[in-house]
């Protein structure tokens, strides 16, 4: 697997995005999940990314448990900021004394004594930036925290952020249906050293070649309540997938490989990580970092799905009010 860099942090090219397995969207094998994620790492694919949140503390559970004997192996990425607490409703905490008690209680499911990659989840508008920042700092200091990393951040909280701790990574929604990114935060990242960090790379599955059409979610899937993924706009954006299809076939590729392979066409410092409870799925994914992409490809691509091309916004109103703009 070839290798990338956020900040000073080596880690493979592709990651591995945890939120999809069993515990969040769906339900699931949990021994298909863990032979999954420990095949990623005999494979090369071992940054591992999840989050406190993801089902409740769960995700992490399960993470530990498919690393244990092996930490050694990969490099573990969590993120706090989302409250977990009966009632909480969302709430956002970026205070330095739940920054402290998040990262204690993340190691603990986890299962291991430092954390590689520790993101601010979401930025609490009720906290200087510099205070949140200052405690991710002190669990560096204290070897629990190898590197820091914000999620959805503002330009300038980014750069407020980075004057208090270098800042590894920024991670943010980016795909050929998200490329918000494009005109200021990924310019910034790069002036500032800073990596990126791709989520949800095949736009929640829209470029993995199975959603077309309603009937292609399930009844409890938790898209449905995105915007992207309902009525009309979901119609709009499946035309947009069918336009990577064509392009995919004359590569000779899944639509997914393609959508990859453009992501990290778009520069040495984005690392995307796409998820999956599949072995073979997993080893596809990996394999996008073969596929070599012409100027003509590239343009054909971007001339498919400009920025705005998606219709709907990309989270429902509840939570795009919780990006830090």
């Amino acid at each position: 697997m070839k290798k990338r860099k956020l900040g000073s942090l080596e880690v493979p090219a592709i990651g591995f995005g945890c939120m999809v397995l069993p515990g969040f969207y769906f339900p699931g094998s949990e021994e298909q999940a863990i032979a999954t994620l420990r095949r990623a790492a005999d494979i090369g694919v071992n940054f591992l990314d999840t989050a406190d949140v993801y089902g409740n503390g769960k995700n992490e559970e399960l993470v530990g448990r498919a690393i244990a004997g092996r930490r050694d192996d990969y490099l573990i990425a969590t993120k706090f900021g989302n409250v977990l607490a009966p009632g909480a409703d969302g709430a956002i905490d970026g205070r330095p004394q739940y920054v402290i008690e998040a990262c204690e209680a993340s190691l603990k499911r986890l299962g291991i004594e430092t954390i590689d990659l520790y993101y601010q989840h979401r930025v609490d508008p009720r906290v200087p930036i510099e205070d949140t920042v200052g405690a991710m700092a002190r669990l560096v200091e204290q070897g629990k925290v190898r590197h820091l990393g914000l999620s959805e951040a503002a330009p300038q909280t980014i750069r407020r952020a980075h004057k208090v701790h270098p800042i590894a990574a920024l991670q943010t929604e980016y795909s050929l249906w998200t490329r918000d990114a494009e005109s200021e935060i990924l310019p910034l990242c790069r002036e500032l050293g800073i990596g990126y960090v791709a989520y949800s790379p095949l736009g929640r599955g829209i470029f993995g070649g199975e959603i077309r059409g309603a009937g292609s979610l399930a009844e409890n899937d938790r898209r449905k309540a995105h915007p992207r993924f309902q009525g009309e706009n979901l119609a709009a954006n499946i035309r947009l997938a069918a336009a990577v299809d064509a392009i995919a076939a004359s590569k000779g590729c899944s639509p997914a490989q393609l959508a990859l392979a453009w992501l990290l066409a778009r520069g040495k410092d984005i690392v995307p990580i796409p998820g999956t409870r599949r072995a073979d799925h997993l080893e596809a994914n990996a394999a996008a970092t073969g596929i070599a992409l012409s100027t003509a490809d590239i343009a054909a691509l971007e001339s498919a799905c400009p920025p705005g091309a998606a219709r709907g916004t990309r989270y429902p109103a509840g939570a795009m009010g919780k990006l830090n703009g």
